[in-house]
């Protein structure tokens, strides 16, 4: 039986990202999974992205502790979590167990090399983690009103009676090529879930509250309403690639999503994995979790087509007017807007003027 807070004899501190983790596990967004793993089920999914039932399951959920706090809990004890933006839950302790974190680098990431970002927010992390059931009592805040549970994305889906809907992960502002991949998917789909992650990026990822107000600006101007849900998915981003990509998915399929868009190096960072890795193991998988890939290996502008193509639609390739992620935010924080082939006009001056701001504020 779960008792109030006020009588825990023990509190645990968990990150913004923990906290976010467990809510969403009992959220059912995280499902098949709803607890935090065990030892066996963590060993299990690094080594073969699946739970030891075979349900398929491609990233380690635990709550990692410090030393001190392991060797102070003991399984069938009942703690409680407390973490920032007014999170508090619950966790009954089954088991405590030691994590081989070079391992789950090489076994998840691919790599162990610290220029990752997810490998290096992994090795900053304790090795330790407590298992058990959780129980969450106040989500954390905030600071948008857009659907973030499954719940209310799903019943938006039944208002407007959609039978198939296309969902798309994002932590970036929306360009044309995005636009061009969402109207696609809107010609074949009743509705389109527009899914950005929300949660901790890396330190020069645009922000969310910036990228959430630069999606409104797009939206209201240039998708046909009711055909468009805008919601929230507060988990942090991972960067692990086809792993990610494929969790991404899964979650989606939580969230109502009957069809996934999925393009190049997806949730990918850098040259760590091919461009083509997170379309392949997805489509690999669709059938088993129950969702339709829609995989756009590259899309861009082509100056001699005058428009948005991709690979399967125009053979200029070589001609495309594209630009990186990191040339992207360059851009932006030197003050200058985004080419008209690369971004709506109004978006670019929003995140330009917007970026502009807070570098003068951390200046001043």
């Amino acid at each position: 039986m779960w008792v109030t807070p006020m009588t825990y004899a023990k509190v645990i501190a968990v990150t913004a990202d923990v906290a976010w983790d467990v809510t969403l596990l009992t959220w059912g967004a995280y499902a098949p999974l709803q607890h935090l793993m065990t030892g066996e089920e963590y060993h299990s999914v690094c080594e073969t992205m699946r739970l030891p039932n075979g349900t398929i399951f491609p990233l380690p959920m635990v709550l990692p502790v410090p030393a001190s706090v392991a060797e102070a809990v003991h399984p069938g004890e009942d703690l409680e979590m407390v973490g920032r933006y007014g999170f508090a839950g619950q966790i009954k302790v089954t088991e405590i167990f030691k994590r081989d974190l070079l391992d789950e680098a090489a076994t998840v990431y691919l790599t162990t090399d610290i220029r990752h970002p997810g490998v290096a927010h992994l090795l900053s992390q304790s090795p330790w983690c407590l298992a058990g059931d959780i129980k969450v009592l106040h989500p954390p805040d905030l600071p948008f009103h857009e659907p973030v549970h499954p719940g209310q994305v799903k019943a938006l889906i039944r208002k407007y009676q959609w039978r198939t809907i296309a969902a798309f992960q994002t932590r970036n502002p929306i360009h044309r090529a995005h636009e061009y991949l969402h109207k696609v998917a809107l010609e074949v789909c009743d509705g389109l879930l527009l899914h950005p992650l929300i949660g901790s990026t890396k330190r020069d990822d645009i922000p969310a509250a910036i990228r959430m107000a630069s999606y409104h600006i797009l939206l209201d101007a240039y998708y046909p309403k009711h055909r468009v849900i805008l919601a929230t998915f507060p988990a942090a981003m991972r960067y692990a690639g086809p792993r990610e990509a494929l969790f991404h998915a899964i979650v989606r399929k939580n969230y109502g999503a009957t069809h996934f868009i999925i393009g190049r190096d997806a949730a990918g960072v850098g040259d760590f994995y091919g461009p083509y890795d997170a379309i392949h193991l997805l489509e690999q998988h669709a059938q088993e979790i129950g969702l339709t890939p829609l995989a756009f290996p590259a899309v861009g502008f082509c100056p001699r087509c005058q428009q948005t193509v991709s690979e399967r639609t125009c053979p200029h390739r070589s001609e495309w007017f594209t630009l990186s992620g990191t040339q992207v935010r360059e851009t932006l924080r030197a003050g200058q807007n985004l080419p008209a082939e690369f971004s709506r006009p109004e978006v670019s001056y929003y995140l330009q003027r917007a970026l502009s701001t807070i570098a003068q504020e951390a200046e001043g």
